[in-house]
């Protein structure tokens, strides 16, 4: 049932019909709205500054991955430098601390040219760079966001060599993978970002772990090492039950610097509530035209997202 329902949700995802069909829908209009930054540069800074506004930090993921051609990814990268400077000439970039700022930018690997063939890798770190050049001049950070489980060494080799030169750049691990608790041993050192997430997409019991039980109690050692480390926790979640364990394991090893992330839309109240009581809170926000691919593809990975989606709409919470 699940393997019927993944690829009728690829199916769609690649139908220019059910594109028209469902993007000029109302209830689209809505759900976009709900969890997407808007269309373009303008819109994305102006959400950023309205979550600014209620005590939140944000990240922002301009929308468009597994670029095949050469020019794509040069304009990803293009657009990510535009929007570093819209966020500098809005005052939004200033920096909270060593290793935080108030507006951040994450970046899929695979946008700016990780998958192209011959030198994908040599294209994506090139790219990188100069975003994160770019970031630290205006005051912003880069997190490099993960994807599935063929991406996790390079994109982490990738990080490695940034690091060198931005020590500041984040690392995103997902606690679904069976590798991660060694993954967070080796990134815990002083100065490492390291944002930790379930993981949404859909892998094989091989490298991950299937049950919702597993993958909460690999989140949990997970952020207990994280958390024991000297590095910077970065805890992207929106189960209540994750977000008091991290908060209460925190305070039980003294653990000051760190902070929680949640999407765009999902569980705003919440986000606000978190931060009226002193947390660091950053909102994860995608924005960019190619939102239509980037939700049908999220469902398809893993089709119980439709229905976290489907709540999402309808709660307020």
């Amino acid at each position: 049932m699940t393997t019927v329902l993944r690829s009728s949700i690829l199916a769609a995802a690649r139908s220019r019909h059910l594109e028209e069909l469902i993007t000029h829908a109302p209830v689209s209009r809505s759900v976009v709205r709900r969890f997407v930054g808007g269309p373009d540069t303008a819109s994305a800074v102006a959400v950023t500054e309205a979550l600014l506004g209620q005590g939140l930090t944000v990240t922002l993921d301009h929308l468009g991955e597994d670029t095949t051609e050469r020019h794509q990814a040069d304009g990803v990268a293009t657009a990510y430098l535009e929007l570093l400077r819209a966020l500098e000439a809005k005052g939004l970039t200033e920096r909270l601390a060593l290793l935080t700022a108030r507006s951040e930018v994450s970046v899929k690997l695979s946008a700016v040219g990780q998958a192209l063939p011959g030198d994908g890798e040599k294209i994506a770190l090139e790219h990188a760079r100069t975003i994160c050049a770019e970031a630290r001049r205006v005051g912003a950070t880069v997190t490099l966001d993960m994807e599935d489980h063929t991406t996790t060494d390079s994109t982490l080799e990738i990080l490695r060599q940034l690091r060198v030169d931005f020590p500041e750049t984040g690392a995103v691990l997902q606690a679904y993978l069976r590798r991660t608790e060694s993954d967070c041993r080796d990134l815990s050192y002083g100065g490492s970002r390291v944002r930790l997430c379930k993981g949404a997409y859909r892998e094989p019991a091989s490298v991950a772990y299937q049950r919702k039980r597993d993958v909460d109690l690999s989140y949990v050692r997970c952020a207990n090492v994280l958390l024991a480390g000297a590095g910077y926790p970065m805890f992207a979640t929106h189960d209540p039950t994750l977000v008091a364990i991290a908060a209460d394991r925190a305070t039980a090893l003294g653990k000051q610097a760190f902070e929680f992330q949640m999407l765009y839309g999902i569980r705003p109240d919440e986000q606000r509530r978190l931060a009226a009581a002193g947390n660091t809170v950053r909102v994860y926000v995608p924005y960019g035209a190619e939102w239509y691919g980037y939700l049908m593809r999220r469902l398809a990975e893993r089709p119980a997202n439709l229905a976290f989606f489907g709540r999402a709409l309808f709660s307020k919470g």
